[in-house]
């Protein structure tokens, strides 16, 4: 499994994204497919290859991420209504690309189960 994925030359500017967010640790993006009005992808630009492969070491990077995640939802307008978040984690959990991301999802309705 290569390190070097989409999201790597997203971070490294080899190729656009509509970023709506980016800090030291992580960048925040608009998905080019998008499931729900407001679809953002948010990537550690540590290339962890997916949630099973971080560490002990990756706690406080994680949860910045989380917190990150809240402050977008906010920046977003989804915040009220609420939201969702998602990790898929490898191939049977649906990740397509092995760059850990997480998905933020809302704008409308989100129904339960989601596939």
């Amino acid at each position: 499994m290569s390190t070097d994925t989409i999201f790597g030359k997203i971070i490294r500017r080899e190729i656009p994204a509509d970023i709506v967010y980016e800090d030291d640790l992580c960048l925040a993006f608009r998905d080019i497919s998008p499931q729900a009005p407001t679809h953002v992808l948010l990537i550690p630009k540590k290339p962890i290859p997916k949630l099973s492969d971080a560490t002990s070491d990756d706690k406080e990077l994680l949860g910045h991420m989380m917190v990150t995640l809240k402050a977008l939802a906010e920046q977003l307008g989804i915040a009220e209504d609420g939201y969702r978040v998602v990790i898929n984690t490898g191939t049977d959990g649906g990740q397509t690309v092995f760059h850990l991301h997480m998905h933020l999802l809302g704008g409308r309705s989100l129904q339960w189960p989601p596939g």
